[in-house]
């Protein structure tokens, strides 16, 4: 009998310059280690931190950008089991609603871009994210929705929606 995989908390933040393109960071580290995604990182559970609590850190750790859990709407939460096959994942995905208008600096993580929503589509970035996370974020940015995936290799990625709630106003 197999060991049981690990649960893993992460946040991952959706940063845009003025013009609407999106901040990528390609990756010098696994896991994603060579191509591209938004940044972000897990919660630190030891101290009880929360979804919002770690967003802001990780854009400021990673970015420099000092932002607040006001300028974050979350979208999104993601159940992934068996991400490449080595831990589960519960992801949370936040907006950022003020600009980030500056390119950050390289980081020991890796180095930024800006890439219009277009030109996502033709980088290398995780298979998941092609199929589940950017069509998560074009369809539900503005709103929020539940979604539970089953990542385990050698199968299809279908993102079935658990729960959505509409727009408020």
């Amino acid at each position: 009998m197999s060991q049981p995989l690990s649960y893993k908390l992460a946040v991952l933040v959706f940063l845009e310059n003025a013009a609407g393109e999106h901040l990528l960071l390609l990756r010098a580290k696994p896991p994603n280690f060579g191509i591209w995604s938004p940044i972000g990182g897990k919660l630190e559970t030891a101290i009880g931190e929360s979804p919002f609590e770690c967003a802001v850190r990780e854009t400021k750790e990673e970015t420099g950008f000092e932002i607040t859990t006001a300028d974050l709407h979350l979208f999104a939460m993601v159940a992934e089991k068996a991400y490449e096959g080595e831990s589960h994942w519960l992801m949370f995905l936040f907006r950022c609603r003020r600009p980030l208008n500056v390119l950050p600096a390289d980081i020991t993580e890796g180095k930024f871009g800006f890439f219009s929503r277009a030109t996502i589509d033709t980088l290398p970035i995780p298979e998941t994210d092609r199929t589940a996370l950017w069509p998560t974020y074009d369809r539900y940015r503005d709103r929020f929705v539940a979604l539970r995936a089953d990542c385990a290799p050698g199968k299809a990625v279908v993102a079935e929606v658990e729960e959505i709630i509409p727009p408020v106003g």
